[in-house]
């Protein structure tokens, strides 16, 4: 969407902070031993509380308030009380929702207590790229020169970027144009962003593959070579400086 009056602004900003505040939550609860529906729970609850309305759940049916995905699992995890979290896993979070017909995304992976697996490095670059990528979105550049920054930050630390996993505009609902904001420099693609647009800009950030495909189960995405992903995301305006971040509660680059 674009924002074209102050109450727009409003309603984009009451849901952001709504979505933020939850993945903040959601993550500060999470613990070893929990299943990754009792942390769903926990982040639905905090949703209701506000009057949300679950985005995945409302546009798509998925089966859960937020997409909780742990260890190889890249994104769109299914909410599971078989899923049982440990110490040192990969896990991320991503918390989308409506409220008055507006609505906001964010998403963030962590490590759950002490990095026995090594994944640190793997977030701390998806955090410090996203960071890069969105303070380089002024009106008017182009959506592939951002795809080209992602990716070349990623390569630079050894990392691979997902191809087939975009950020998105938003607003009114949860997938807009801009369709596809890429992690890496997709020259068919000559959009640009316009200045008052709101877009959701999401790092994919890989140990070994360029490509997510879909499980079973319909819904969850592994990489096609293996390996794991690191996966973080803010809701923002885009103007002619830096953009406003709609989502900075979420404290993903504190």
């Amino acid at each position: 969407m674009s924002i074209t009056k102050e109450s727009e602004l409003e309603g984009m900003k009451k849901i952001s902070d709504v979505v933020a505040y939850t993945l903040k939550e959601m993550k500060n609860f999470a613990r070893p031993g929990m299943s990754t529906k009792q942390l769903d729970d926990f982040g639905a609850s905090i949703l209701k509380d506000f009057g949300a309305d679950s985005a995945p759940f409302k546009t798509y049916k998925f089966p859960g308030w937020t997409c909780i995905s742990v260890d190889n699992e890249f994104c769109h995890g299914i909410p599971s009380s078989k899923k049982i979290l440990k110490e040192g896993d990969l896990v991320n979070i991503d918390v989308s929702a409506e409220l008055n017909g507006f609505w906001s995304d964010n998403g963030a992976s962590f490590v759950l207590g002490t990095d026995h697996n090594g994944h640190q490095k793997l977030v701390n670059a998806s955090k410090e790229i996203l960071h890069k990528a969105i303070n380089n979105i002024r009106g008017g550049v182009k959506i592939s020169d951002l795809g080209h920054i992602i990716e070349t930050e990623a390569k630079k630390r050894g990392y691979k970027v997902i191809k087939n996993l975009t950020g998105h505009g938003i607003g009114r609902s949860l997938h807009e144009e801009p369709s596809e904001i890429a992690n890496f420099r997709d020259r068919l693609n000559q959009m640009r962003f316009k200045k008052n647009s709101v877009v959701a800009i999401e790092t994919f950030i890989s140990t070994r593959s360029n490509y997510a495909v879909t499980l079973n189960d319909g819904w969850t995405m592994v990489g096609d070579k293996g390996g794991f992903m690191a996966q973080h995301e803010h809701t923002i305006i885009v103007t002619d400086q830096k953009p406003i971040v709609l989502t900075e509660k979420n404290e993903i680059w504190d």
